[in-house]
């Protein structure tokens, strides 16, 4: 048994083997011996675990969650004459939430992925149905990905979140098992490996990248660093940063409808038409394909009023993830000339979000 407790914990559909094990003490009665001699471990280490999640419990999300899991218990109070695999059982139905193995697992990789970009924090308010993520950098802070607050419950209870500040409003930053748990969901087994011996800040994963001819491949990138952060931390001639606020904030917004308008059971959507340089394009057209229509028709509005250069180079830096200076050769232009025209564009991006008004000037 100890075995499979192991197992169901790093498994995504699976909450951490601690507070299963926690849940039937509490909920259930049964003796922590038991528990001990069930799953392999030493009587005093189990309690030290119990007594860690009582100490966690200050955590709002995860106190909610165990005393939600404590409610949706059998009212039975005797289970000494359970098999201990049919405990589980009802502790792991008990903790589980209202979204499927699938779901859990395709908000993983869009929100562990930003959570692992340098100062990526989650933050949930009390009482907000939705938590936000943002970056830190410098005195600057910006959005960059947003998340009903049931996929933070599911990721704090397999312990791929922790908290890092306590308050009113609650900041979540991804751990170690997140990290874990992103790379096998990117990579597979193989990549895992690779991953465990890359530097701790680096998250290997697969984007989409423009070819020559103007079609898609994918390559291996490092996901923890977008060219549009790595365009924010650079400064001007005149030593502030070379993009506004509002500019870096457009670029994250269209990234987030991006990957969103990419989900589904097929992801090949054809943006091609917005790109100045191609040969024959993407295979496959954007009306047949299956999927969030919605944000497919956000990205598609914000690339019309960008218009077809602007479009070319912001979806390449901001959507494919394709780094400024391969943006330029691909596209035939001058060294350096490729962050100009991409704060031109973000500029013009953020007036269509409405970040700015038609007639202000962003310094």
């Amino acid at each position: 048994m100890a075995a499979d407790a192991k197992a169901c914990a790093g498994f995504t559909g699976c909450p951490s083997a601690s507070y299963l094990g926690y849940l039937a003490h509490v909920g259930l009665s049964v003796p922590l011996r038991r528990l001990a001699r069930e799953t392999g471990r030493h009587a005093s280490s189990f309690s030290r675990a119990m007594r860690r999640i009582e100490q966690l419990r200050e955590d709002p999300i995860l106190d909610r969650c165990l005393d939600r899991a404590t409610a949706n218990l059998p009212g039975r109070t005797d289970v000494s004459d359970l098999p201990f695999e049919e405990i589980m059982t009802m502790t792991t139905q008990a903790l589980a939430t209202p979204l499927s193995d699938s779901q859990i697992e395709r908000e993983a990789r869009r929100i562990l992925r930003r959570l692992s970009e340098t100062g990526a924090f989650l933050a949930v308010s009390g009482g907000m149905e939705l938590a936000v993520v943002f970056r830190k950098s410098g005195t600057t802070t910006t959005r960059i990905a947003t998340c009903p607050v049931t996929v933070v419950e599911a990721f704090r209870l397999r312990d791929w979140i922790a908290p890092a500040d306590r308050g009113k409003i609650m900041r979540y930053t991804i751990t170690a098992p997140g990290r874990t748990a992103l790379a096998r969901l990117l990579e597979g087994d193989a990549a895992r490996k690779r991953g465990a011996e890359a530097a701790p800040h680096q998250v290997s994963g697969e984007r989409l990248v423009m070819g020559e001819d103007g079609s898609t491949r994918t390559m291996r990138v490092n996901l923890a660093e977008s060219p549009l952060a790595l365009l924010a931390r650079r400064k001007g001639s005149d030593g502030k940063p070379f993009l506004d606020p509002v500019e870096l904030e457009a670029g994250e917004r269209l990234r987030e409808e991006f990957e969103r308008a990419q989900m589904g059971p097929r992801v090949g959507q054809n943006w091609d038409r917005f790109l100045t340089v191609h040969d024959g394009g993407m295979s496959g057209g954007g009306d047949r394909l299956a999927g969030p229509q919605d944000a497919r028709n956000r990205v598609t509005e914000a690339f019309s009023a960008l218009g077809p250069g602007l479009a070319d180079i912001t979806m390449r830096c901001c959507c494919f993830l394709e780094g400024l200076e391969t943006a330029e050769r691909r596209m035939g232009w001058s060294a350096r000339s490729g962050k100009v025209v991409l704060k031109i564009a973000l500029e013009r991006l953020a007036r269509h979000y409405g970040l700015v008004q038609g007639n202000q000037h962003m310094a």
